[in-house]
This record gives structure tokens, C-alpha cells and sequence, in this order.
């Protein structure tokens, strides 16, 4: 099977929507996807995911299903060391993070005293187990590190949703913290990420991305992506956020 994680276009967080230019995107996100045969669309329960989503299932005349949690990843917030108010898990400064090895291990990310602090071992804990649910019912069901078929398929599926939670997904199906999934990758706004289903020996399966974060819609109508989930290039920069 193959799954199409796609980040929602620009957003209005100020109305959990998208500015004109997320519109554009998910205009060109459409023409792109309404190429494709796609067995089913899931999206986040949150209005920026739905708008993205709202074009291409106008335009396709079909109808997605919302999953609570492939919403965004902020009620998990941490105390961040150099910030006076909690923030979001992927945005520390490298400074600090990186330091402490257990955020680079996949078992213990969550182990030490800041995590301990937050709710975040929960949330991801909801997140992949939802993720899992969802892959079993298409055939492929978690054993230890890799997946057992019971249904094999070519079924391509497309989840629209959020930068943070994919990477927890991503994280889960690659055995990658997602601390490193969070901080070492950047998904730009209707970037499309690809993952197929490898079975070299018949009933067991892996997940191999193709391809992350692909903008090649925007790139084709001479649409720049929008700079959300990046911070500047070089500091200083005007326009580029430190913050």
C-alpha cells in the first residue's frame, strides 16, 4: 500500500484557516492529487486541514474521514529551558536539545525531566496507536518493529493533517526519534510525503519513504512555498523568524 502524509496549507492560525496564498496551494495540491487513484482520504479534525482537504474533495467528489488524532501536536507542550512560557516540542533551540543523547534514542526520548513535565508521551502515544488502527483495518497490522499482512495490497490512502503529528507517524514507522524528526526535517505547506509498503518475504512488511516534504505542485505553477515550520536561514534576516 502506499500513504501520502500532507502537511495543510499556509495558515491563518488566528482563524484555524488559510491565508490566500494556502488557498492558492491547495488549489494546486488538487490539480496534483485529483490525478491519482486514492481508496480513501482521512484528515485532521482541525479547520486548516479541512480547508487544504475541502478542494480536492470538491474537486474529486468524494468525502474524507476525520480522525481526532491526526490533529495538531501543540497540546503537548514543554518547558522549554531558555523560554519563560511553554512552547511546542519542535521548536527548542539546538543549543539545549541536543545535549542530551536520550532525545537522539527512540526508547527514551521522553525520559527525561521536560518530557516528564509534559503530556507528550501520552500524545504520541494516541497518535500511533490511532496510526496503527488505521493501517490494520487496510491490512497491515504493528508486530514488534515491522507489520504483518493480512490483506496485501496496492491501495494508496492520503492523510491531511499536521508538520508535528506527521512526524510522530513518521517517527513510529521508521524507528526514528521524533525529536530528530521534528528538529533535522522540514515540511513545507502542502508538501506531499510518500510511504510504500516493502514485503520481501510474503506476510511481512516495512515502510519506505519515496520521497518527504514534495512541493514539485507549487514548483510547476511557479508558486514559491511558503516559509511555516523554517526558521532564518541566516540570522538576522529580515522576514525569517529566530523565534
Amino acid at each position: 500500500m502506499q500513504i501520502l502524509i500532507i502537511r495543510h496549507g499556509a495558515p491563518d492560525y488566528s482563524i484555524d484557516s488559510l491565508t490566500e496564498k494556502g488557498w492558492k496551494e491547495a488549489e494546486l495540491l488538487a490539480e496534483r492529487l485529483s490525478k491519482l487513484d486514492i481508496k480513501e482520504f482521512y484528515v485532521s479534525p482541525l479547520g486548516r486541514a479541512k480547508d487544504t482537504a475541502s478542494l480536492t474533495l470538491k474537486k474529486m467528489k468524494r468525502e474524507a474521514v476525520e480522525l481526532p488524532w491526526m490533529q495538531e501536536f501543540f497540546r503537548a507542550d514543554i518547558a522549554r529551558p531558555d523560554a519563560k512560557e511553554r512552547t511546542i516540542a519542535w521548536d527548542w533551540l539546538p543549543q539545549d536539545w541536543t545535549v542530551e543523547k536520550k532525545y537522539y534514542d527512540k526508547e527514551s526520548w521522553a525520559d527525561t525531566s521536560i518530557m516528564q513535565d509534559s503530556t507528550i508521551a501520552k500524545e504520541y502515544e494516541w497518535v500511533v496507536n490511532g496510526l496503527d488502527s488505521l493501517l490494520a483495518e487496510h491490512g497491515y497490522v504493528r508486530e514488534g518493529n515491522y507489520y504483518r499482512v493480512e490483506k496485501a495490497n496496492t491501495d494508496r490512502i492520503v492523510l491531511i493533517c499536521h508538520f508535528g503529528v506527521e512526524c510522530v507517524m513518521l517517527s513510529h514507522l521508521l524507528g526514528i526519534s521524533p525529536m530528530v524528526m521534528w528538529h533535522g526535517f522540514c515540511a513545507a505547506p502542502t508538501s506531499v510525503t510518500t510511504i510504500n509498503t516493502e514485503e520481501r518475504r510474503k506476510g511481512i512488511a516495512s515502510f519506505r519513504v519515496s520521497s518527504f516534504g514534495d512541493i514539485s505542485h507549487l514548483y510547476a505553477a511557479d508558486e514559491p512555498p511558503a516559509f511555516h515550520a523554517r526558521f532564518c536561514e541566516v540570522y538576522g534576516k529580515e522576514g525569517e523568524r529566530t523565534d
